[in-house]
């Protein structure tokens, strides 16, 4: 039995085979929970063989880049928290650095480290959704309720620090919104000293599980090499065995002084981008730790850059002073920034999220653009998929972890 199905699957491609029958074609979305998201995909079939695959893109309608162009530089802070919605604090800050490489705006230390521990913080939410939804896609319930519940108690310490669960604009051009309090840091310490061991657990019941094994590996196996090709980065990119992170070729956010290591996969297939996210769970919960000490040693100091071109007024003299309150007016309704372009990189849960902008000297982007990394694992599905079975294409798509709203930008 198990020979015949192989044998079918490796059915030859040739239009003259005389076994071959007319192909059909599904549509699998828009509105598919394994899809992730509002994605369509027109996939013609031969049996149970996937022979082409056709991403559409487009059905959220988003217009985030031009909506930049209209809104200004502070006011789309708010909207890159839409793009990749699992983790919208790390939208922030990668939109931030590009303003502020723009402006030429130094952001404190302490700034910097609550910046990398929000990022990581992201990185842990946004690798729990692709862990969880990935297994439920293939019948692992359980996996999806133990990876929410920590997702959840990450609200929690969010929502306790922002005031939001979701959707936070907390970051600002020059550092935070507002200091890390000893009460966040005590949750997140209770939170840090058990998920270790969480994640040996979703390790143990999922890695050596036959049908979760049989379900990944050789499963929308790419090389290094189409890997490149088709820009793919992050994670996605790692498990192909290229070691390149952002954290670490061009560091920033201070990501330089922290102890981490960088998973890489062998394969290349969906098991190894599967194991390269487990890993940077436990490396994100280690850069958090480091982070947590060092704010615990720079206690007092600024998290937000003291020039006012760019930064708004202390809220005692804005109400105290005329002048402070004009100022204020002035930065929130008509802030300008430098003439010039700047381009800011993060290493996101997804890939490299970039931020190109361009401005004029007045107050209204001249250009923004979104290096979107799911944009890239997309356009990936049908070399990934093609002449591979229907079924393996659900593995697939959970595989790459992308976010629709980042994607129709």
């Amino acid at each position: 039995m198990t020979k015949q199905l192989f044998e079918y699957a490796a059915l030859p491609t040739d239009a003259d085979d005389p076994l071959a029958g007319d192909l059909m074609e599904l549509n699998m979305g828009p509105s598919h929970p394994a899809t992730h998201g509002v994605l369509r995909l027109k996939v013609k079939v031969d049996g149970e063989i996937a022979r082409d695959i056709e991403p559409i893109i487009g059905y959220l309608h988003r217009g985030k880049e031009k909506a930049c162009e209209g809104l200004g530089w502070r006011k789309f802070f708010v909207h890159t928290d839409r793009l990749d919605y699992l983790q919208p604090l790390a939208n922030n800050v990668g939109y931030a650095l590009a303003l502020e490489k723009l402006a030429q705006l130094e952001v404190p230390e302490r700034g910097q480290t609550i910046r990398v521990l929000l990022m990581e913080i992201s990185r842990i939410m946004s690798h729990l959704i692709a862990v969880g939804v990935s297994a439920i896609d293939l019948g692992a319930v359980s996996i999806f309720f133990f990876t929410f519940h920590e997702r959840e108690r990450l609200y929690d310490v969010l929502d306790a620090y922002t005031g939001h669960r979701m959707n936070n604009t907390y970051v600002r051009m020059g550092g935070v919104y507002a200091d890390l309090d000893e009460s966040i840091e005590k949750l997140l310490h209770e939170f840090l000293a058990e998920f270790d061991a969480k994640v040996d657990e979703w390790e143990s019941l999922l890695s050596g599980n036959r049908i979760w094994h049989n379900r990944n590996r050789g499963v929308g196996t790419i090389s290094a090499e189409d890997a490149l090709r088709f820009c793919l980065s992050g994670p996605n990119l790692r498990a192909c065995g290229i070691d390149f992170d952002l954290r670490k070729q061009e560091p920033y956010s201070g990501y330089e002084h922290y102890d981490f290591e960088v998973p890489v996969g062998t394969v290349g297939d969906a098991f190894d981008r599967y194991l390269v996210r487990i890993e940077e769970l436990r490396q994100s919960a280690r850069i958090c730790r480091q982070a947590l000490q060092r704010l615990a040693e720079s206690r007092g100091e600024d998290f937000l850059s003291r020039d006012r071109r760019f930064v708004l007024p202390p809220r005692g003299t804005v109400h105290t002073q005329m002048e402070e309150l004009i100022h204020q007016f002035k930065i929130v309704t008509d802030m300008a920034l430098p003439r010039g372009e700047a381009y800011a990189g993060i290493e996101s849960s997804k890939g490299e999220l970039g931020f190109f902008v361009a401005s004029d000297g007045t107050s209204a982007p001249l250009r923004c653009h979104v290096r979107a990394p799911s944009l890239m694992n997309v356009q990936a599905i049908p070399l990934l998929a093609e002449n591979g079975l229907i079924s393996d294409l659900v593995a697939i798509i959970g595989s790459l972890d992308f976010v629709m709203g980042e994607v129709d930008r």
